[in-house]
């Protein structure tokens, strides 16, 4: 009877929401359209206040094998099991968020400061959101490879989330972190095979940057062929955060009956573990496929002296940005997302 959804019949409404509520995974279960709104085409953000634009691609709605067959090579076993999963329509960054993008959230303020010396705190954020910004980072954060169109590099998962509330609140949109089925899904743009152009990673630097050829160095965002669906960088360049917290055994605690909808692993108030994806400039291939899963951990900032650590900055994580996504129209418990990490955070 529970395989066929009649359990309503059996329990009062009230205990099965009190259940559904205490989850961390949460898939939508409302209905919804697979396909591309008609209304859903790409457009050029401007961040508010500055002049520096990015571009967002509209991503169809649709169902996809999540993971890796037994037979794929340089596979791991926290890609199993295959799932269907359902996405919502939704836009995606054509790019990696650059430093040009980044320094108008992390660095704008001590900018403003500069630029009118005389003028107090309470004068420069008047009018301005009240969203924390970055402390400043312990050594330089682009580590000497150079900003302006270059992916933006070294945050921490919190960063990342509050560079995307930030995002929202100047422009009134809702701009946050892809969720790791959602990033899974762009990325494969209708593909089934290890990577979005084929099996083989003989064509990989057709479309990706990683150590094979990035001379030890993240590149300038968009050199590369875009995936099907005209998206960048998903293979290489720099890894990309997702929203969720980091379980190797994510897929077998999942719902197996398909499709799963809107899955995600949601984050606590843990500094670690948290998803990445997409391989690096400093990968090899195998880190590069579109099922490829990384988990964010402690070394990450080895190097960083103070007690406790940097909540915005890595120091050994050069190889670690992310992009931006906007949803058609949000899942409900991804409604209002912030990061819960503090300075007290474990």
């Amino acid at each position: 009877m529970a395989r066929h959804g009649w359990v309503w019949i059996v329990l009062p409404l009230s205990v099965l929401m009190l259940f559904i509520s205490s989850l961390r995974v949460h898939p939508v279960t409302a209905p919804y359209a697979v396909a591309e709104s008609p209304a859903m085409k790409s457009y050029t953000e401007t961040i508010p206040g500055s002049s520096v634009k990015f571009d967002m691609l509209p991503i169809p709605g649709g169902e996809f094998a999540m993971g890796s067959p037994a037979g794929e090579a340089g596979r791991s076993d926290d890609e199993s099991p295959l799932h269907t999963v359902r996405i919502r329509p939704l836009w995606m960054g054509k790019t990696e968020v650059t430093w040009d993008e980044y320094d108008v959230f992390a660095f704008s303020q001590e900018l403003e400061k500069k630029q009118a010396p005389g003028a107090t705190v309470g004068k420069l954020l008047k009018g301005v959101d009240a969203v924390t910004r970055p402390t400043p980072p312990y050594a330089d954060e682009s580590f000497g490879y150079g900003k302006g169109k270059r992916p933006s590099i070294s945050m921490t998962h919190h960063a990342a989330m509050e560079y995307c509330r930030w995002l929202s609140t100047k422009t009134g949109k809702t701009y946050r972190l892809p969720t790791e089925a959602e990033w899974e899904y762009a990325c494969r743009a209708g593909s089934k095979t290890a990577y979005s152009f084929g099996a083989s990673p003989s064509q990989l630097g057709d479309y990706a940057w990683f150590n094979g050829n990035s001379d030890n160095m993240p590149h300038i965002v968009g050199l590369k062929k875009p995936n099907a669906w005209g998206l960048h960088d998903m293979h290489g360049n720099v890894a990309e955060w997702c929203v969720d917290d980091y379980d190797k055994d994510f897929y077998r605690r999942s719902k197996q009956e398909a499709p799963a909808i809107g899955p995600v692993w949601l984050p606590t108030e843990q500094r670690y573990a948290h998803v990445v994806r997409g391989g690096s400039w400093d990968d090899e291939t195998p880190r590069l496929r579109s099922a490829a899963r990384r988990a964010s951990n402690p070394d990450w900032s080895l190097r960083d002296p103070q007690s406790p650590q940097s909540i915005w900055w890595h120091t050994e994580a050069t190889f670690v940005g992310f992009r931006v996504v906007r949803p058609l129209e949000e899942q409900e418990n991804l409604k209002g997302l912030k990061s819960k990490v503090t300075r007290e955070s474990p």
